[in-house]
């Protein structure tokens, strides 16, 4: 049996290659939208993908199943659990094989039982993995959003994301008894998820990138509590605040993604345009914090193309404008524009090079974590733009909290000419919240940059 991960650190997600190297085939479980990866793993493996399947319909990211599906030619398999509103609506237009609880996919030596476990959504999958070449023993779970390292998946998101009133307490309980089912398998069982650390789908994942069942009934919360109203309030207490964009992947993912087929970089852009590009849709510059506040044009939004660049642009940009991107390199370009297109923001127009911003004068103004209640008594407002759990485990006297995602919305009817202090824990967010800011208007703005962690407590 051939087994090959595949890992997104910005997206915390991971996506599985399965295959029996007898007969050559193999399947692509929860593909990203970047498909290309999986296609070159084939080859090199010497295996052909024939099917393409996933867990759920995901909130965090465009799946690449269809995208796969069509590149590949493989044949794609979807849930059809989860009742009427949550079957896919592009499964006939695409060919799909609709799966059902205790299904079985064959692939040589390689066989995959599915097993239907509500909770995190209602048409979760898994997929026991048994290699019947070694044994009748399942040897793994493709478990995606329903059992992590150290957690499961949360049952919040359809009402808290997506807006469906009165789902999260049932999914809690469908969560519950999943739970339960798996008893019947064995200690031994190796757990493949389908997230990491970092994740928003889970309040407690771990970093390992696997684990077994029986070190996760050990150690793991969800399987130290046998009363379910009890589980119910504790996988629904705690979860961290889902980005914005989590509605709309769920709406993208159910209808199908867009194909996008063979993309090329994104197009240079004359730096003559930057002002227009900015007046009509929003014009995003990758370079790190540090570059961005010592130098750059006004209007434009700092996104720094790290780690957390698709979480903060799901939550920042829109998905009716159109983006260009200031980059350095071609390459930095391009990775950007993957990463915006694994959670559907499809509309990058461009890119422009650093000689765009030969004559730009904006900077960020930065300050001292230790001088906002001086600067509060001055008339000054401080701004904590952290999470409310970030809040509640101490912040500073007279500060207001506006988490940074919310801050278009919360502060959109302040006045312009406020003097604003604002801060995070550390001061990523910080940096990127001065641009946001500047962009919807605001005249007078400090940056504490040490952020409430780099505080003087002595």
């Amino acid at each position: 049996m051939l087994v090959r991960r595949f890992y997104d650190d910005r997206l915390a997600q991971a996506s599985y290659l399965i295959g029996c190297q007898r007969t050559g085939e193999a399947i692509v479980i929860d593909p990203a939208r970047d498909v290309a990866q999986y296609l070159e793993a084939a080859t090199q493996e010497g295996v052909r993908i024939t099917r393409v399947t996933e867990t759920h319909i995901h909130a965090d990211f465009v799946s690449g199943a269809r995208e796969l599906a069509s590149q590949s030619g493989a044949h794609l398999l979807l849930s059809a659990e989860g009742g009427k509103d949550w079957q896919y609506g592009y499964a006939a237009e695409a060919g799909a094989t609709l799966l059902h609880d205790n299904d079985r996919i064959v692939m040589g030596g390689v066989r995959l039982d599915v097993w239907h476990t509500p909770g995190h959504t209602p048409e979760h999958l898994v997929f026991i993995v048994t290699d019947t070449a070694r044994s009748e023993d399942p040897v793994a779970m493709v478990s995606g959003d329903f059992l992590f390292v150290g957690d499961v998946g949360r049952p919040d998101l359809l009402e808290r994301a997506a807006h469906v009133v009165g789902t999260m307490e049932a999914g809690g309980r469908d969560l519950f008894r999943s739970l339960q089912r798996t008893a019947s398998l064995p200690d031994h069982l190796q757990i493949w998820p389908g997230h990491g650390a970092g994740s928003a789908c889970g309040k407690a994942l771990g970093a390992m990138p696997t684990s077994t069942l029986g070190y996760e009934r050990r150690t793991n919360w969800a399987f130290g509590i046998h009363d379910e109203a009890a589980f119910v309030a504790s996988v629904l207490e705690g979860q961290p605040s889902p980005p914005t964009y989590f509605g709309t992947m769920k709406r993208i993912n159910r209808e199908g993604a867009p194909l996008l087929g063979v993309r090329g970089a994104p197009a240079a852009l004359a730096a003559s345009a930057l002002a227009q590009r900015i007046a009509d849709g929003v014009v995003v510059d990758l370079r790190p914090a540090a570059a961005y506040a010592a130098q750059h044009a006004a209007g434009t939004l700092n996104i720094p193309l790290g780690k957390s660049f698709t979480t903060w642009s799901g939550w920042l940009l829109r998905y009716d404008q159109d983006i260009a991107l200031i980059a350095p390199d071609t390459a930095t370009a391009s990775d950007a524009q993957r990463a915006l297109a694994s959670i559907g923001l499809d509309r990058v127009v461009g890119a422009f090079d650093l000689d765009a911003l030969v004559g730009s004068r904006a900077t960020i103004t930065k300050g001292d974590i230790n001088a906002a209640e001086t600067m509060q008594a001055a008339g000054r407002l401080v701004i904590d733009l952290r999470e409310p759990n970030e809040w509640n485990a101490g912040h500073l006297d007279g500060a207001e909290l506006h988490p940074l995602g919310t801050v278009t919305t919360t502060l959109d009817a302040l006045d312009r000419t406020t003097p604003l202090a604002i801060h995070c824990q550390a001061g990523a967010r910080s940096a990127i919240g001065a641009s946001v800011l500047e962009r919807m208007g605001f005249t007078d703005v400090v940056d504490l940059t040490a952020g409430y962690g780099g505080r003087s407590t002595g």
